[in-house]
């Protein structure tokens, strides 16, 4: 009988033990970040981006407002939308011109930087298109589907039909035409690896 009542006192003895460990551990701290630190950046991973996070682009500071996350069968692919630091009206089209990252691995990873071309007759018709004398031949064609995430002045979801022409020097004339709306035009350039610096935004996540 002693036994018995020395087994339960200890018991008892160490659930309280543990429980008061617990209660003593204190909360995680979350200690500010300096988003410049290049300590805390993916340096150059376009792979982790997400909205929120700030690029540093050959020296110029942009925000990733919001990112559609793009699949076609089995093959996935990320567009971000870009925002100057001063300019905060470029996504809505009002002010400046809307700018965007493709990031994809097909097989090895690529990312362009992509400018909207505006007041433009182009369209996604022929096999060759000519933009300021410059000749692009149609590369791949297309319907994904997209997921948006942050403000990217789309629904959560949709479909979105793309033609993709490349041009001489990694340049690229692509069209994206959503939910059945009216084809957008961009210009893009290829960007040479180690060109992108990426700073996590203030999860500190990375991705």
């Amino acid at each position: 009988m002693l036994v018995v009542v020395a087994v339960a006192v200890a018991i008892i003895m160490f659930l309280r033990a543990r429980r008061a460990r617990t209660e003593a551990a204190p909360e995680p701290v979350r200690i500010p970040r300096d988003p410049f630190d290049p300590s805390d950046s993916t340096l150059g991973d376009p792979r982790t981006l997400k909205a929120g996070d700030m690029v540093d682009l050959l020296g110029q500071r942009l925000f990733v407002r919001g990112s559609l996350r793009l699949r076609e069968g089995g093959y996935r692919w990320s567009e971000h939308f870009l925002d100057g630091m001063d300019d905060m009206a470029d996504m809505t089209g009002a002010a400046g011109t809307r700018r965007w990252l493709s990031v994809e691995e097909d097989p090895d990873l690529e990312v362009v930087i992509w400018t909207e071309l505006k007041r433009t007759d182009l369209r996604p018709d022929a096999e060759v298109l000519t933009h300021d004398g410059v000749e692009y031949r149609r590369d791949e064609s297309g319907t994904a589907t997209f997921a948006s995430e942050g403000t990217t002045g789309l629904g959560s979801s949709g479909r979105v039909e793309y033609a993709d022409f490349e041009g001489p020097g990694g340049r690229y004339l692509s069209f994206e035409r959503f939910d059945g709306g009216e084809w957008e035009a961009g210009l893009g350039e290829r960007l040479p690896a180690g060109s992108l610096t990426v700073y996590p935004g203030s999860d500190g996540s990375g991705g």
